[in-house]
């Protein structure tokens, strides 16, 4: 009790302390600090940065497994995990970007194994708050920029250019040019080296045939046809970044296309569960308006017209609230059926964040919606109530993560993954 009153005061004392204020009266010291106590690694590395709204981790996993592929030493800091050498380490960072501290000692130990490059997923929060101080990345990744953290930066504007400091001192940039404010993202970077992608306007890189099947995706570029074992747009410009990124670091088309052929894809990023009870199940990360339509569409794509597309979702507690009715008119639009959970309430109320995504529905569709904040029950009403064979479920929101914070203080193990095979092999 006493840590949750202590939990919930620095909550409301918070508001008292501007942002900026604290990023460089505690956050810049420590980065500067750590680094120096570290020598600085990121000088002898050659790191490529990725951030972005969504699709950094799938980015970042690509481009790492290219490099590996085409037998360069190479290592990943990413929100699911940080591989080194034959090492992999669970982050279970509930933030993308690790603190200064524990970076630089991970960098360390990177260049201690004389690993050439470091392929480093990165946040706003990481870069506003001198997390990543004093990397100069090589290549800088822009996946896009869309509706999140706004509780946080206050406007996209702001969201926008604290991604954009990642860029600033990188030599060369890759961005995706089919994002609406493209022209305002080369206007800030005019000392920048780009390198373009997209699906729709003229780029560097952009796919000539374009084919979507039920699991995998074929593209040509050039006189080289690619395969893709993973499905949705989204994925495809996760990969189109990843290509360029690669071919800046002069790795062969064919060392690429061997690679992409392999990938197996990541943690929690539309993870298919198997089952024998013929349901389509799987987990997915999507956490904001943009990763949740993307998902969904996906997933519409392919289910076949007497099959239903179930949802199970929820929104974070003490984030961006502004969201939470965006991603219930977008469910109501693309999922058959909706049932609405707990995500990481932390100090907020579970029925208050769910009244908010209700409240972004049509009054028609909110009448058919299941609240069930327990997470674990709303997915065993999803496969045993609600899905019939060949019916699609998808969980979304909390993907690779393996625990859920209910209380604002105390992270609860949990993991949707183990929760939908238990709910898959319950007999009915």
């Amino acid at each position: 009790k006493i840590k949750r009153l202590l939990s919930r005061l620095v909550h409301r004392l918070r508001p008292l302390f501007p942002q900026v204020v604290v990023n460089y009266l505690y956050h810049f010291p420590q980065a500067f600090l750590a680094a120096r106590l570290y020598d600085n690694p990121s000088q002898d590395l050659e790191i490529i940065g990725v951030t972005g709204t969504d699709g950094k981790t799938t980015t970042s996993t690509l481009i790492y497994h290219i490099l590996k592929t085409a037998k360069k030493k190479v290592a990943l800091i990413s929100t699911v995990e940080v591989k080194i050498g034959r090492t992999s380490i669970k982050t279970g960072f509930h933030v993308t970007s690790p603190n200064p501290l524990a970076l630089q000692a991970l960098l360390r130990r990177i260049r201690s194994q004389k690993i050439r490059y470091v392929v480093l997923e990165v946040t706003s929060h990481a870069l506003d708050q001198f997390r990543i101080y004093p990397i100069r990345p090589k290549i800088a990744v822009l996946t896009n920029i869309t509706h999140e953290h706004l509780d946080y930066h206050g406007t996209l504007e702001n969201y926008r250019n604290a991604k954009l400091t990642l860029f600033k001192h990188a030599k060369h940039a890759v961005i995706n040019k089919d994002l609406s404010i493209f022209a305002d993202i080369n206007a800030c970077l005019p000392k920048v080296l780009f390198s373009t992608y997209s699906l729709i306007a003229d780029s560097q890189m952009k796919p000539e045939k374009v084919e979507y099947l039920a699991d995998k995706t074929i593209f040509t570029l050039g006189n080289i046809t690619y395969t893709l074992p993973m499905t949705g747009e989204y994925n495809l410009y996760n990969a189109l970044a990843a290509i360029s990124a690669t071919l800046l670091l002069d790795i062969a088309p064919s060392d690429i296309k061997r690679s992409l052929a392999s990938f197996k894809g990541v943690k929690g990023r539309l993870e298919q569960i198997e089952n024998a009870r013929g349901i389509h199940a799987c987990v997915d990360f999507a956490h904001t308006p943009n990763g949740l339509k993307s998902v969904l569409n996906n997933l519409r794509f392919h289910k076949q017209s007497n099959e239903k597309l179930i949802v199970v979702f929820g929104a974070a507690g003490l984030r961006d609230s502004t969201k939470r009715p965006m991603m219930g008119k977008i469910a109501s639009v693309l999922a058959d059926k909706i049932i609405l959970t707990s995500e990481d309430p932390r100090l907020e109320s579970p029925q208050t964040i769910v009244k908010e995504i209700l409240g972004g529905m049509p009054v028609k569709v909110r009448k058919e919606v299941i609240v069930e904040i327990d997470r674990g029950k709303a997915i065993d009403i999803a496969i045993n109530q609600v899905a019939k064979r060949g019916d699609w479920v998808v969980v979304c929101g909390k993907g690779h993560e393996e625990s859920m914070n209910l209380d604002g203080f105390t992270e609860t193990p949990w993991s949707d993954h183990d929760s939908l095979i238990s709910a898959l092999e319950k007999k009915t």
